[in-house]
């Protein structure tokens, strides 16, 4: 593994690049009067892409289509020819005055042909479709439109014969100009790069812009119920509450009396997206036996009648009437008994005070309160231009050819962005450019780039990739508060993934990123106060219930979004939102505890410095450290400025070796290059596990072996606790009555000379030349050493 990434280290780098963004447009004078404009302007919307030039083609309509001489009828469609390439529209079965109303283009940089070509047929059941008409235009004689000009208004255009020297009956409403990406068109339109495509493929590949559901936090306060009447009257009830919203199921615990009147106050929290579809289902059951549950009563809320809480006010309780369980319509013997079981004293509220976590709060995107009116306004803009991708490797085999149908998914706040998908390219360019509202700049943006295995071909997957799901490709994150303000970035990202086979780079992603700020004053405003709103420090949840709710909030964004049309898959969604980010690694566990030891790093330099002046390595330094200790001593109200001045000077000269780049995935800090083969298999086995009885036990085993030596060190830590509380606990008395004494003479030493005198006197002593020094330990050291500490009663 390490022979293969040391050559490749500078893979695994940000690399600059510069493109050509927001390209001006082409001019050389007008040839035919119709031909490139004579302009200097440049796009303003689109300025962080490369301009993409296409020939555009709309088709209306068509109107006194001529019928077929045989069968008396017309199914009319319309195809558009360019060269090679040839999109059609859909056709209508006995229409002369179609309506289709579809755009097509056609890449400029794929384009040979002096001609367009734009053909009326009449589609036939058995033999060759009939030639109705054409229209044929110039390429020198097509327009161009300049954002943000309106629309070309479409014109009608008279038929041809095939030779196009006669007119025939019938015409056909279209509009034809050249444009780029920027064209509102565009994302809708038929591409002549996809015309391989077809039936609902073809939804698949187009860009779209998505919102994630607004989600709430339910807040189901269960505080008692009355009259619960068990199905054995002979013994009062054990009852407890059960709750359902959709898939989310919580329970109260079992009242600890038995009686017909049961108190929990007990608070169980779900997540709910609107528009709210599921019921809040509440079930009252008795606790018969460990092994039976038995139904009480039941009663289903919709989430609607719900009052809507922006702060911690208190909330009005209600009490709700249970229908006794298993009467109803299917019972029409008894649908006249009366049907009240029980009733129970609830408070409900939909929470709109808090921001209800669908990722986790290390890479967070936004953290604005449900509720739109504590909304503040936004400090800026985020633009990103997600360029092109470079390098892909093959995804999978189409007609016994390798190849990539890559897509880019961009995720910030609740706005996600999907780029066209580019068919059967290791290299594809994308060039669009999105927009966001930035609300916090400590946030992050995450764009992950997938292959699209939905396009009706005869996709067999390659090895590593799975199934009919779509393929990850590689994740890039960019936190918003490393970038400068009104800077335009341009890198290259490598796209890294982890396979159970290790470490791979699957190609790289070129962006162009800009954060504006819109109130500098709002921002520097914002450092001072808590990332996420106020009601989660007021009334914050527990970690199990974060961790659960944020998995529930996962599933309602994963199942909403593929519910859209295209839809965004549920293994996209969970592979932006890091679902599985809480699973046990090894390789993490190292990486984190890398991560802990680096943070003391500069503690450990401090002390070995310290330790070098001790010992008098460059007496010049000593000497120095001396004169400024005793400045320190004579002066002590100049420590706390001399302090802040050190580290005032130390952010200055650093600020010379400032980071250039936005952050990367750091594969030395993941512990992705050494990491053993075993341990990436088990980083990616499912859970529960799947692998057979004696590689779990030895993986167990290796479990056990480290988290024996985390005990070690954990008891360590509570060892040398347990000596300091042992000084004054008389565990051991002698210690005790010596420290207790010695701490009245230096009472009375400190009372009687002044501080100065002391502090000078501790630090000489701590300062003094290696020949006026034992190496044995200290007397202090050697004290605490010996102090009990209660390890020796532990079994």
């Amino acid at each position: 593994m390490k022979s293969q990434a040391a050559p490749n280290q500078e893979d695994y780098k940000l690399k600059d690049t510069k493109p050509h963004l927001g390209e001006r447009w082409p001019h050389g004078g007008i040839r035919g009067g119709g031909g490139w404009i004579s302009s200097e302007r440049a796009t303003s919307t689109y300025d962080l892409v490369e301009q993409m030039f296409y020939l555009y083609v709309r088709v209306v309509k068509a109107k006194d289509l001529p019928t077929n001489p045989v069968t008396g009828i017309c199914d009319p469609y319309v195809a558009v020819k360019l060269g090679n390439y040839k999109g059609k529209t859909q056709h209508f079965e006995k229409k002369t005055n179609p309506e289709w109303n579809q755009v097509f283009a056609f890449s400029k940089e794929k384009i040979q042909a002096s001609i367009l070509e734009v053909y009326v047929k009449d589609k036939a059941m058995v033999a060759r479709d009939d030639y109705v008409g054409k229209v044929v235009f110039d390429m020198n004689e097509v327009p161009t439109r300049v954002p943000p000009d309106s629309p070309l208004a479409p014109q009608w255009y008279r038929l041809e014969d095939r030779q196009g020297n006669t007119k025939v009956r019938g015409e056909v409403m279209l509009a034809v100009w050249m444009g780029t990406q920027a064209d509102e068109a565009f994302p809708e339109a038929w591409h002549s790069d996809a015309s391989s495509v077809h039936g609902e493929g073809v939804f698949s590949i187009r860009s779209k812009v998505y919102v994630s559901p607004k989600l709430w936090y339910l807040r189901v306060n269960v505080i008692e119920a009355q009259d619960v009447q068990p199905h054995d009257r002979s013994q009062p009830p054990q009852a407890y509450v059960k709750a359902h919203v959709g898939n989310q199921t919580l329970k109260t615990k079992i009242c600890p009396t038995r009686t017909a009147n049961p108190m929990w106050n007990e608070d169980l929290i779900f997540v709910a997206a609107e528009p709210f579809e599921e019921h809040l289902v509440l079930t009252v059951e008795n606790k018969v036996s460990a092994a039976k549950d038995e139904k009480v009563g039941k009663i289903s809320l919709p989430l609607t009648i719900f009052e809507r809480r922006l702060d911690h006010r208190a909330i009005h309780s209600r009490w709700f009437n249970l229908e006794k369980f298993g009467f109803g319509a299917l019972e029409g013997d008894k649908r006249h008994e009366l049907k009240f079981s029980t009733r129970v004293h609830l408070r409900v509220c939909l929470e709109g005070a808090y921001h209800v976590l669908d990722e986790s709060t290390l890479y967070i995107s936004d953290v604005r309160p449900t509720a739109r009116e504590l909304w503040k306004q936004p400090i800026g803009i985020l633009e990103v231009g997600i360029l092109s991708a470079q390098g892909l490797l093959p995804m999978k085999n189409k007609d016994g050819k390798a190849t990539t149908d890559a897509y880019c998914v961009a995720k910030y706040g609740q706005k996600w962005v999907r780029t066209r998908t580019i068919i059967e390219s290791f290299n594809p360019k994308w060039n669009e450019q999105y927009t966001w509202e930035v609300y916090d700049p400590c946030t992050v943006i995450t764009l992950g780039v997938f292959d699209n295995c939905h396009l009706g071909g005869n996709e067999k997957p390659t090895s590593g990739s799975g199934g009919k799901n779509d393929s990850r490709i590689g994740k890039v994150r960019i936190r918003l508060s490393t970038l400068e303000m009104d800077r335009i970035y341009t890198n290259s990202y490598p796209l890294l993934v982890l396979q159970p086979t290790g470490l791979k780079k699957m190609g790289e992603l070129q962006l162009a990123v800009r954060f504006t700020c819109l109130s500098l004053a709002n921002i520097i405003y914002l450092y001072g106060h808590p990332l996420l709103p106020k009601m989660h420090y007021l009334h914050p949840f527990t970690v199990n219930q974060l961790d659960s709710l944020r998995y529930q909030a996962m599933n309602i964004v994963a199942v909403r979004l593929g519910r859209a049309e295209p839809q965004l898959r549920k293994e996209v969604v969970e592979y932006m939102l890091d679902v599985d980010s809480h699973m046990w690694s090894m390789r993490r566990s190292k990486a984190n505890f890398f991560r802990i030891v680096s943070l003391f790093s500069g503690l450990i330099s401090m002390s070995s410095w310290l330790g070098e002046v001790r010992h008098w390595k460059n007496p010049i330094t000593t000497v120095l450290v001396h004169f400024l200790f005793f400045l320190l001593i004579c002066y002590p109200e100049l420590i706390l400025p001399t302090i802040f001045l050190y580290m005032f000077l130390i952010g200055l000269w650093n600020f010379r070796f400032r980071p250039r780049h936005p952050p990367h995935m750091d594969t030395k800090l993941s512990w992705a290059e050494a990491v053993h083969p075993d341990e990436m298999d088990e980083e990616f086995d499912t859970f529960p596990t799947s692998k057979a009885q004696d590689v779990v036990r030895m993986r167990y085993d290796r479990l056990r072996s480290v988290a024996g030596r985390i005990q070690t060190v954990v008891g360590d830590i509570a060892t040398q606790g347990e000596r300091f509380q042992a000084v004054l606990s008389w565990r051991d008395p002698r210690a005790s009555s010596l420290f207790v004494f010695l701490c009245l003479i230096a009472a009375v030493v400190l009372y009687v000379t002044p501080f100065k005198m002391i502090a000078l006197a501790a630090g000489m002593v701590w300062l003094r030349h290696p020949r006026f020094r034992s190496k044995l330990p200290s007397v202090p050291s050697n004290f605490f050493r010996r102090l009990p500490s209660r390890a020796d009663s532990m079994l």
